[in-house]
Protein backbone atom coordinates (compact mmCIF):
# COMPACT_ATOMS: atom_id res chain seq x y z
CA UNK A 1 0.00 0.00 0.00
CA UNK A 2 2.66 2.56 0.72
CA UNK A 3 4.95 1.63 -2.49
CA UNK A 4 1.51 1.83 -4.54
CA UNK A 5 1.24 6.08 -2.70
CA UNK A 6 4.46 6.81 -3.45
CA UNK A 7 3.98 5.73 -6.75
CA UNK A 8 0.83 7.66 -7.27
CA UNK A 9 0.97 10.61 -5.34
CA UNK A 10 0.10 13.07 -7.56
CA UNK A 11 -2.91 11.42 -9.02
CA UNK A 12 -4.97 10.65 -5.84
CA UNK A 13 -7.98 12.68 -5.36
CA UNK A 14 -10.39 12.95 -2.80
CA UNK A 15 -13.02 9.69 -2.26
CA UNK A 16 -14.19 9.61 1.06
CA UNK A 17 -13.48 11.11 4.89
CA UNK A 18 -14.06 8.38 7.78
CA UNK A 19 -14.70 8.27 11.25
CA UNK A 20 -10.72 7.59 11.68
CA UNK A 21 -9.75 10.64 11.54
CA UNK A 22 -11.07 11.94 14.83
CA UNK A 23 -8.43 8.95 16.01
CA UNK A 24 -5.62 10.91 14.04
CA UNK A 25 -6.26 14.17 15.74
CA UNK A 26 -6.98 12.62 18.77
CA UNK A 27 -3.70 10.47 19.42
CA UNK A 28 -3.51 7.03 20.46
CA UNK A 29 -1.06 6.84 22.99
CA UNK A 30 -1.89 7.51 26.78
CA UNK A 31 -5.92 8.33 25.69
CA UNK A 32 -6.60 5.41 27.92
CA UNK A 33 -6.10 1.19 26.62
CA UNK A 34 -7.08 -2.29 27.84
CA UNK A 35 -5.63 -5.02 29.56
CA UNK A 36 -5.65 -8.45 28.35
CA UNK A 37 -4.33 -11.71 28.21
CA UNK A 38 -1.24 -11.37 26.01
CA UNK A 39 -1.13 -15.04 24.75
CA UNK A 40 -4.78 -14.84 22.38
CA UNK A 41 -4.06 -13.77 18.78
CA UNK A 42 -7.77 -11.94 18.77
CA UNK A 43 -9.89 -10.63 21.50
CA UNK A 44 -13.25 -11.75 19.89
CA UNK A 45 -14.89 -13.49 17.05
CA UNK A 46 -18.21 -12.57 14.96
CA UNK A 47 -18.96 -15.18 12.12
CA UNK A 48 -15.93 -15.37 9.77
CA UNK A 49 -14.13 -12.06 11.56
CA UNK A 50 -11.69 -11.99 14.02
CA UNK A 51 -12.10 -8.62 15.95
CA UNK A 52 -7.73 -8.11 16.64
CA UNK A 53 -6.26 -6.54 19.98
CA UNK A 54 -4.35 -3.91 18.05
CA UNK A 55 -7.90 -2.84 16.05
CA UNK A 56 -9.83 -3.15 20.00
CA UNK A 57 -7.29 -1.05 21.31
CA UNK A 58 -7.71 1.65 18.39
CA UNK A 59 -11.59 1.45 19.43
CA UNK A 60 -11.20 2.07 22.62
CA UNK A 61 -8.58 4.72 22.75
CA UNK A 62 -10.82 6.27 20.43
CA UNK A 63 -14.23 5.96 22.87
CA UNK A 64 -11.94 6.89 26.13
CA UNK A 65 -10.72 10.68 23.83
CA UNK A 66 -14.21 11.53 23.21
CA UNK A 67 -15.41 10.96 26.99
CA UNK A 68 -12.46 12.60 28.10
CA UNK A 69 -13.39 15.37 26.18
CA UNK A 70 -16.92 15.55 27.15
CA UNK A 71 -15.59 15.67 30.96
CA UNK A 72 -13.04 17.83 30.51
CA UNK A 73 -10.34 15.71 30.84
CA UNK A 74 -11.09 14.05 33.81
CA UNK A 75 -11.90 10.52 33.02
CA UNK A 76 -9.12 7.99 34.59
CA UNK A 77 -8.96 4.14 33.85
CA UNK A 78 -11.64 4.09 37.26
CA UNK A 79 -14.45 5.89 35.43
CA UNK A 80 -13.93 4.21 32.47
CA UNK A 81 -14.16 0.75 33.84
CA UNK A 82 -17.58 1.90 35.98
CA UNK A 83 -18.40 3.20 32.61
CA UNK A 84 -18.33 0.20 30.11
CA UNK A 85 -16.27 1.99 27.73
CA UNK A 86 -14.16 -1.39 26.48
CA UNK A 87 -17.61 -2.90 26.32
CA UNK A 88 -18.73 -0.39 24.23
CA UNK A 89 -15.74 -0.44 22.35
CA UNK A 90 -16.31 -4.17 21.55
CA UNK A 91 -20.14 -3.65 21.13
CA UNK A 92 -18.94 -1.00 18.34
CA UNK A 93 -16.43 -3.73 16.55
CA UNK A 94 -18.93 -6.56 17.04
CA UNK A 95 -21.83 -4.42 14.89
CA UNK A 96 -19.19 -3.53 12.41
CA UNK A 97 -17.86 -7.49 11.93
CA UNK A 98 -21.85 -8.34 11.25
CA UNK A 99 -22.18 -5.86 8.50
CA UNK A 100 -18.61 -7.27 7.45
CA UNK A 101 -20.06 -10.54 6.93
CA UNK A 102 -22.47 -9.52 5.34
CA UNK A 103 -20.48 -7.15 2.45
CA UNK A 104 -17.79 -10.39 2.15
CA UNK A 105 -21.43 -12.53 1.20
CA UNK A 106 -22.02 -9.70 -1.10
CA UNK A 107 -18.36 -9.89 -2.57
CA UNK A 108 -18.00 -5.86 -1.68
CA UNK A 109 -14.41 -5.03 -1.62
CA UNK A 110 -12.19 -2.20 -1.29
CA UNK A 111 -9.12 -2.06 -4.06
CA UNK A 112 -5.48 -0.69 -3.30
CA UNK A 113 -5.89 2.29 -5.34
CA UNK A 114 -9.16 3.42 -3.14
CA UNK A 115 -7.79 2.82 0.10
CA UNK A 116 -4.64 4.89 -0.77
CA UNK A 117 -6.79 7.73 -2.46
CA UNK A 118 -8.15 7.87 1.44
CA UNK A 119 -5.32 7.94 3.20
CA UNK A 120 -3.48 10.60 1.35
CA UNK A 121 -6.73 12.99 1.31
CA UNK A 122 -6.25 12.72 5.38
CA UNK A 123 -5.22 16.18 6.25
CA UNK A 124 -2.51 14.99 9.21
CA UNK A 125 -0.56 13.22 6.53
CA UNK A 126 -0.06 15.86 4.34
CA UNK A 127 3.01 18.45 3.81
CA UNK A 128 1.81 21.64 1.34
CA UNK A 129 -1.62 19.80 0.08
CA UNK A 130 0.13 16.25 -0.48
CA UNK A 131 0.16 13.23 0.92
CA UNK A 132 4.03 12.82 2.44
CA UNK A 133 5.50 9.34 3.16
CA UNK A 134 7.40 10.37 6.05
CA UNK A 135 4.56 12.01 8.46
CA UNK A 136 2.65 8.58 7.39
CA UNK A 137 5.14 6.48 8.91
CA UNK A 138 5.50 9.20 11.78
CA UNK A 139 2.42 8.84 12.88
CA UNK A 140 2.37 4.66 12.58
CA UNK A 141 5.52 4.56 14.27
CA UNK A 142 4.26 7.19 17.26
CA UNK A 143 0.59 5.21 17.68
CA UNK A 144 3.17 1.41 17.69
CA UNK A 145 0.71 0.65 14.64
CA UNK A 146 1.28 -1.53 11.83
CA UNK A 147 0.00 -0.04 8.33
CA UNK A 148 -1.73 -3.25 7.49
CA UNK A 149 -3.48 -2.70 11.00
CA UNK A 150 -4.23 0.75 10.31
CA UNK A 151 -4.96 0.40 6.87
CA UNK A 152 -7.13 -2.25 7.45
CA UNK A 153 -9.59 -0.76 9.89
CA UNK A 154 -10.19 2.30 6.99
CA UNK A 155 -10.40 -0.58 4.70
CA UNK A 156 -13.47 -2.00 6.90
CA UNK A 157 -15.10 1.42 7.42
CA UNK A 158 -15.14 2.10 3.67
CA UNK A 159 -16.62 -1.65 2.41
CA UNK A 160 -19.39 -1.08 5.48
CA UNK A 161 -19.92 2.99 3.65
CA UNK A 162 -20.52 1.67 0.30
CA UNK A 163 -23.07 -1.80 1.24
CA UNK A 164 -24.92 0.55 3.19
CA UNK A 165 -25.16 2.91 0.52
CA UNK A 166 -27.15 -0.03 -1.49
CA UNK A 167 -28.85 -0.78 1.54
CA UNK A 168 -30.56 2.38 1.29
CA UNK A 169 -34.43 2.73 1.65
CA UNK A 170 -36.80 5.70 1.20
CA UNK A 171 -39.91 6.00 2.27
CA UNK A 172 -43.12 4.67 0.10
CA UNK A 173 -46.12 7.12 -0.69
CA UNK A 174 -48.33 5.32 1.55
CA UNK A 175 -45.45 5.75 4.49
CA UNK A 176 -44.92 9.35 3.87
CA UNK A 177 -49.08 10.00 3.89
CA UNK A 178 -49.23 8.52 6.91
CA UNK A 179 -46.32 10.91 8.62
CA UNK A 180 -47.52 13.65 7.35
CA UNK A 181 -50.87 12.89 8.96
CA UNK A 182 -49.39 12.26 12.20
CA UNK A 183 -47.57 15.18 12.45
CA UNK A 184 -50.55 17.43 11.51
CA UNK A 185 -52.27 16.21 14.74
CA UNK A 186 -52.52 19.37 17.35
CA UNK A 187 -53.76 19.51 20.68
CA UNK A 188 -54.91 21.55 23.56
CA UNK A 189 -53.24 20.99 26.45
CA UNK A 190 -54.28 21.72 30.50
CA UNK A 191 -50.90 21.00 31.97
CA UNK A 192 -49.34 21.57 35.65
CA UNK A 193 -45.37 21.80 35.85
CA UNK A 194 -43.99 20.95 39.42
CA UNK A 195 -40.51 20.71 40.45
CA UNK A 196 -38.82 19.74 43.92
CA UNK A 197 -39.60 23.31 45.08
CA UNK A 198 -43.34 22.43 45.36
CA UNK A 199 -42.30 20.06 48.09
CA UNK A 200 -41.90 20.21 51.68
CA UNK A 201 -39.01 18.11 52.08
CA UNK A 202 -37.80 17.77 55.88
CA UNK A 203 -34.75 15.54 56.31
CA UNK A 204 -33.77 15.07 59.50
CA UNK A 205 -30.51 13.61 61.13
CA UNK A 206 -32.62 9.92 62.45
CA UNK A 207 -33.80 9.67 58.48
CA UNK A 208 -30.63 10.14 57.34
CA UNK A 209 -28.49 8.18 59.60
CA UNK A 210 -31.40 5.17 58.79
CA UNK A 211 -30.27 5.64 55.10
CA UNK A 212 -26.99 5.57 55.69
CA UNK A 213 -27.44 2.14 57.84
CA UNK A 214 -29.11 0.82 54.83
CA UNK A 215 -26.10 1.96 52.57
CA UNK A 216 -23.03 1.86 54.42
CA UNK A 217 -21.41 -0.56 52.21
CA UNK A 218 -21.97 2.24 49.65
CA UNK A 219 -19.62 4.56 51.50
CA UNK A 220 -15.83 3.40 51.09
CA UNK A 221 -12.96 5.39 51.75
CA UNK A 222 -10.64 5.38 48.89
CA UNK A 223 -7.58 2.88 48.87
CA UNK A 224 -4.65 4.96 49.09
CA UNK A 225 -1.06 4.61 48.68
CA UNK A 226 2.50 6.06 50.45
CA UNK A 227 4.45 6.69 47.95
CA UNK A 228 8.27 8.08 47.24
CA UNK A 229 8.98 9.86 44.23
CA UNK A 230 11.72 11.39 42.48
CA UNK A 231 10.80 14.36 39.90
CA UNK A 232 12.87 14.83 36.91
CA UNK A 233 12.42 18.15 35.61
CA UNK A 234 12.41 19.24 31.77
CA UNK A 235 11.50 22.61 31.68
CA UNK A 236 15.07 23.28 31.84
CA UNK A 237 16.37 21.15 28.52
CA UNK A 238 17.92 22.78 26.25
CA UNK A 239 16.96 22.60 22.42
CA UNK A 240 17.50 24.05 18.99
CA UNK A 241 15.86 25.44 16.36
CA UNK A 242 16.60 22.52 14.02
CA UNK A 243 15.72 20.11 16.66
CA UNK A 244 12.36 21.89 16.98
CA UNK A 245 11.61 21.89 13.26
CA UNK A 246 12.62 18.26 12.54
CA UNK A 247 10.15 17.12 15.55
CA UNK A 248 7.15 18.69 14.62
CA UNK A 249 7.90 17.28 10.86
CA UNK A 250 7.88 14.13 12.40
CA UNK A 251 4.89 15.07 15.08
CA UNK A 252 2.79 17.18 13.05
CA UNK A 253 -0.43 15.11 13.53
CA UNK A 254 -0.22 15.07 16.76
CA UNK A 255 -1.49 19.15 16.68
CA UNK A 256 -4.41 20.56 15.29
CA UNK A 257 -7.33 22.85 16.95
CA UNK A 258 -10.56 22.75 18.32
CA UNK A 259 -12.19 22.34 15.15
CA UNK A 260 -9.97 19.05 13.58
CA UNK A 261 -7.55 21.54 11.46
CA UNK A 262 -3.50 21.05 11.77
CA UNK A 263 -2.05 23.70 13.07
CA UNK A 264 1.45 25.01 11.86
CA UNK A 265 4.62 25.19 13.69
CA UNK A 266 4.17 28.63 14.80
CA UNK A 267 0.54 28.22 15.87
CA UNK A 268 1.55 24.88 17.87
CA UNK A 269 5.28 26.12 19.39
CA UNK A 270 5.04 25.97 22.88
CA UNK A 271 3.10 22.53 23.21
CA UNK A 272 5.56 21.31 20.54
CA UNK A 273 8.51 22.92 22.45
CA UNK A 274 7.67 21.07 25.84
CA UNK A 275 6.88 17.96 23.80
CA UNK A 276 10.31 17.74 22.05
CA UNK A 277 12.10 18.67 25.76
CA UNK A 278 9.94 15.67 27.48
CA UNK A 279 11.14 13.80 24.92
CA UNK A 280 14.95 14.60 25.35
CA UNK A 281 15.04 14.46 29.01
CA UNK A 282 13.72 10.55 28.98
CA UNK A 283 17.29 9.26 28.99
CA UNK A 284 18.24 11.16 32.39
CA UNK A 285 15.23 10.19 33.98
CA UNK A 286 16.32 6.60 33.52
CA UNK A 287 19.51 7.45 34.51
CA UNK A 288 18.03 9.12 38.02
CA UNK A 289 15.87 6.01 38.30
CA UNK A 290 18.67 3.40 38.08
CA UNK A 291 20.56 6.38 40.46
CA UNK A 292 17.75 6.23 42.79
CA UNK A 293 17.30 2.22 43.01
CA UNK A 294 21.38 1.84 43.91
CA UNK A 295 20.49 4.73 46.81
CA UNK A 296 23.00 7.28 45.13
CA UNK A 297 20.19 9.72 44.66
CA UNK A 298 17.26 10.64 47.21
CA UNK A 299 13.80 10.99 46.53
CA UNK A 300 12.24 14.71 46.00
CA UNK A 301 8.96 13.93 48.39
CA UNK A 302 6.85 11.41 50.11
CA UNK A 303 3.19 12.01 49.44
CA UNK A 304 0.16 9.91 50.32
CA UNK A 305 -2.96 9.80 47.71
CA UNK A 306 -6.04 8.66 47.16
CA UNK A 307 -6.40 6.16 43.94
CA UNK A 308 -6.53 7.71 40.98
CA UNK A 309 -5.61 10.92 42.62
CA UNK A 310 -5.19 13.36 39.47
CA UNK A 311 -1.23 14.39 40.31
CA UNK A 312 -0.01 11.17 38.80
CA UNK A 313 -1.61 10.10 35.29
CA UNK A 314 -3.81 7.14 34.33
CA UNK A 315 -0.99 4.87 32.94
CA UNK A 316 0.65 5.66 36.19
CA UNK A 317 -2.20 4.39 38.51
CA UNK A 318 -2.75 1.42 36.40
CA UNK A 319 0.85 0.05 36.92
CA UNK A 320 0.81 1.07 40.33
CA UNK A 321 -2.09 -1.34 41.07
CA UNK A 322 -0.47 -4.65 39.86
CA UNK A 323 2.81 -3.69 41.94
CA UNK A 324 3.61 -4.54 45.95
CA UNK A 325 5.13 -2.17 48.82
CA UNK A 326 8.82 -1.27 47.89
CA UNK A 327 8.52 -1.37 44.08
CA UNK A 328 10.36 1.22 41.90
CA UNK A 329 8.41 1.50 38.93
CA UNK A 330 10.41 2.94 35.90
CA UNK A 331 9.63 6.98 35.21
CA UNK A 332 6.29 7.75 33.99
CA UNK A 333 5.66 10.90 32.31
CA UNK A 334 3.89 13.20 34.32
CA UNK A 335 2.67 16.46 32.91
CA UNK A 336 6.15 18.33 31.62
CA UNK A 337 7.92 16.38 33.79
CA UNK A 338 9.02 12.48 34.85
CA UNK A 339 8.20 10.76 37.92
CA UNK A 340 10.12 7.57 39.21
CA UNK A 341 7.73 6.25 41.80
CA UNK A 342 8.43 4.27 44.73
CA UNK A 343 5.31 2.44 46.98
CA UNK A 344 6.18 2.95 50.17
CA UNK A 345 2.48 1.75 52.04
CA UNK A 346 -0.85 0.48 50.45
CA UNK A 347 -3.66 1.72 53.06
CA UNK A 348 -6.76 -0.42 51.95
CA UNK A 349 -10.33 1.16 51.84
CA UNK A 350 -12.64 0.49 54.82
CA UNK A 351 -16.36 1.77 55.74
CA UNK A 352 -16.60 5.28 56.12
CA UNK A 353 -18.02 5.89 59.65
CA UNK A 354 -21.38 8.31 59.76
CA UNK A 355 -20.06 11.34 60.28
CA UNK A 356 -17.28 10.94 57.56
CA UNK A 357 -20.27 9.60 55.31
CA UNK A 358 -22.61 12.42 56.45
CA UNK A 359 -22.15 14.70 53.68
CA UNK A 360 -22.32 12.88 51.11
CA UNK A 361 -25.27 10.66 52.14
CA UNK A 362 -27.25 13.51 52.65
CA UNK A 363 -26.81 14.83 48.84
CA UNK A 364 -27.87 11.06 47.68
CA UNK A 365 -30.75 11.07 50.37
CA UNK A 366 -32.13 14.21 49.29
CA UNK A 367 -31.60 13.30 45.71
CA UNK A 368 -33.46 10.18 46.09
CA UNK A 369 -36.01 12.06 48.86
CA UNK A 370 -36.50 14.63 45.83
CA UNK A 371 -37.56 11.58 43.13
CA UNK A 372 -39.70 9.39 45.41
CA UNK A 373 -41.13 13.10 46.69
CA UNK A 374 -42.11 14.23 43.32
CA UNK A 375 -43.51 11.48 42.05
CA UNK A 376 -46.04 10.61 44.85
CA UNK A 377 -47.03 14.48 44.33
CA UNK A 378 -47.62 14.19 40.71
CA UNK A 379 -49.40 11.05 40.94
CA UNK A 380 -51.76 12.32 43.78
CA UNK A 381 -52.28 15.36 40.95
CA UNK A 382 -52.98 13.66 38.07
CA UNK A 383 -55.87 12.11 40.31
CA UNK A 384 -57.39 15.43 41.28
CA UNK A 385 -56.55 17.24 38.10
CA UNK A 386 -58.53 20.36 38.56
CA UNK A 387 -58.44 22.38 34.96
CA UNK A 388 -59.03 25.68 36.70
CA UNK A 389 -55.52 25.61 38.59
CA UNK A 390 -53.98 24.46 35.03
CA UNK A 391 -52.12 26.13 32.57
CA UNK A 392 -54.32 25.90 29.18
CA UNK A 393 -52.14 25.95 25.81
CA UNK A 394 -52.64 26.95 22.35
CA UNK A 395 -53.17 24.46 19.88
CA UNK A 396 -49.56 22.59 19.50
CA UNK A 397 -47.99 20.03 17.34
CA UNK A 398 -44.83 17.88 16.76
CA UNK A 399 -43.38 21.35 15.16
CA UNK A 400 -44.13 23.73 17.40
CA UNK A 401 -41.44 25.93 18.48
CA UNK A 402 -42.71 27.96 21.40
CA UNK A 403 -42.04 27.77 24.83
CA UNK A 404 -44.70 26.38 27.42
CA UNK A 405 -44.46 28.47 30.68
CA UNK A 406 -42.56 27.75 32.89
CA UNK A 407 -40.42 25.50 29.92
CA UNK A 408 -38.12 26.79 28.07
CA UNK A 409 -37.90 25.80 24.55
CA UNK A 410 -35.91 23.00 24.98
CA UNK A 411 -37.73 21.17 27.93
CA UNK A 412 -40.91 22.35 25.87
CA UNK A 413 -39.61 20.51 22.53
CA UNK A 414 -38.83 17.11 24.90
CA UNK A 415 -42.13 17.47 26.08
CA UNK A 416 -44.30 17.57 23.00
CA UNK A 417 -42.20 14.43 21.50
CA UNK A 418 -43.15 12.35 24.94
CA UNK A 419 -46.43 13.56 24.21
CA UNK A 420 -47.28 13.42 20.84
CA UNK A 421 -45.90 9.63 21.07
CA UNK A 422 -48.38 8.39 23.95
CA UNK A 423 -51.33 7.28 23.86
CA UNK A 424 -52.86 8.56 26.64
CA UNK A 425 -54.97 10.80 26.77
CA UNK A 426 -53.54 12.20 30.40
CA UNK A 427 -50.58 11.67 32.00
CA UNK A 428 -47.50 12.78 33.57
CA UNK A 429 -43.74 13.39 31.80
CA UNK A 430 -41.04 13.99 33.15
CA UNK A 431 -38.44 16.33 32.01
CA UNK A 432 -35.22 16.80 33.54
CA UNK A 433 -35.94 17.42 37.26
CA UNK A 434 -39.42 18.58 36.27
CA UNK A 435 -42.49 16.54 36.01
CA UNK A 436 -45.30 17.86 33.60
CA UNK A 437 -48.91 16.54 34.47
CA UNK A 438 -51.06 17.05 31.44
CA UNK A 439 -54.88 16.72 29.85
CA UNK A 440 -55.76 16.55 26.42
CA UNK A 441 -59.20 18.86 26.24
CA UNK A 442 -59.22 18.83 22.48
CA UNK A 443 -57.71 17.81 19.29
CA UNK A 444 -58.25 18.96 15.73
CA UNK A 445 -55.59 18.38 12.31
CA UNK A 446 -53.55 21.37 11.43
CA UNK A 447 -53.14 22.00 8.06
CA UNK A 448 -50.57 24.43 8.00
CA UNK A 449 -48.35 25.11 5.38
CA UNK A 450 -45.48 24.14 8.16
CA UNK A 451 -47.09 20.74 8.87
CA UNK A 452 -47.33 19.96 5.52
CA UNK A 453 -43.65 20.48 5.05
CA UNK A 454 -42.62 18.16 1.86
CA UNK A 455 -39.32 18.20 2.87
CA UNK A 456 -39.57 17.92 6.14
CA UNK A 457 -41.67 15.12 6.10
CA UNK A 458 -39.45 13.17 3.36
CA UNK A 459 -36.50 13.14 5.00
CA UNK A 460 -38.08 12.46 8.25
CA UNK A 461 -39.44 9.46 7.19
CA UNK A 462 -37.01 8.39 4.83
CA UNK A 463 -34.32 8.83 8.17
CA UNK A 464 -37.21 6.67 10.66
CA UNK A 465 -37.27 4.20 8.09
CA UNK A 466 -33.51 3.87 7.54
CA UNK A 467 -32.41 3.59 10.97
CA UNK A 468 -35.28 1.17 11.56
CA UNK A 469 -33.93 -0.83 8.50
CA UNK A 470 -30.15 -1.15 9.63
CA UNK A 471 -31.50 -2.29 13.31
CA UNK A 472 -33.45 -4.79 12.10
CA UNK A 473 -30.46 -5.85 9.69
CA UNK A 474 -28.64 -6.01 12.81
CA UNK A 475 -30.81 -8.21 14.77
CA UNK A 476 -30.67 -10.48 11.91
CA UNK A 477 -27.45 -10.76 11.63
CA UNK A 478 -26.85 -11.31 14.92
CA UNK A 479 -29.24 -14.34 14.72
CA UNK A 480 -27.50 -15.32 11.74
CA UNK A 481 -23.48 -15.04 13.22
CA UNK A 482 -22.78 -15.94 16.30
CA UNK A 483 -20.69 -13.57 18.41
CA UNK A 484 -17.57 -14.99 20.70
CA UNK A 485 -15.39 -13.24 23.23
CA UNK A 486 -11.89 -14.73 24.25
CA UNK A 487 -11.54 -11.97 26.95
CA UNK A 488 -13.40 -11.21 30.55
CA UNK A 489 -14.73 -7.85 30.64
CA UNK A 490 -15.40 -6.83 27.30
Amino acid sequence: MISWMQKHNKYLIVTIWIATIAFIGAGFVGWGSYQYGSKAGSIGKVGDIEIGKAEFDMAYSDIYQRYNQMMQGKLDEKKAREMGLAQQAFSSLATQALLLNLANEFGITVSDEELGNILAQIPSFQKDGKFDITIYEGFLKSRRLKAKTFEQVIQNETVIKKMLSLLDSKGLPFETDVFAAAISVSDKVAYRVLTADDLNLTINEDKLKSYWEAHKSDYMTPKKYQLDILWTESKDTNTTDTELEEFYTQNSFNYIDDGGKQLQLEDAKERVLADLKMKKSKKHAQKQYIGYKKGKIDKSETITLALDDALLTAEAWKELQTKDVNTILKPKAIGNRYATIKIVTIIEPKEMSFEEAKTIAAAEYEKVSRVEGLTTLAESTLKNFDESQATVSDFVTLESRDALSPLDIQETLQFLQKLFTSQKENGIITIGNKVVIYKIIEQKMAMSSESNNTELVNSSVNQIKTQDFQSNLLKSLGQKYKTEKFVEGI
